[in-house]
């Protein structure tokens, strides 16, 4: 299954994480299908890719519940309806 999480990077103390579709099964810094957006905690700073986003969601990805709630902000979800 394929879902939308969270990846994390940047140095100590000063995360990031980029919105990325990856399998499951795979690790949570593993090498991601697609990756979807940026998020920024510190400044709550959020770049994404909506399309690329709404087309993964159609196909079926599932979010995780951080991701869920960025997309809920974004209003995402309305386009993924219409």
């Amino acid at each position: 299954m394929v879902k939308l999480r969270l990846k994390r990077y940047g140095k100590k103390r000063e995360v990031s994480y980029r919105i990325v579709a990856v399998e499951s099964t795979s690790r949570r810094d593993g090498r991601p299908l697609e990756e979807l957006g940026f998020y920024n905690p510190r400044t709550d700073e959020t770049r994404l890719d909506v399309p690329a986003i709404v087309k993964r969601l159609k196909q079926g990805a599932q979010p995780t519940e951080t991701v869920r709630s960025i997309l809920r902000k974004a209003n995402v979800f309305e386009q993924v309806q219409a």
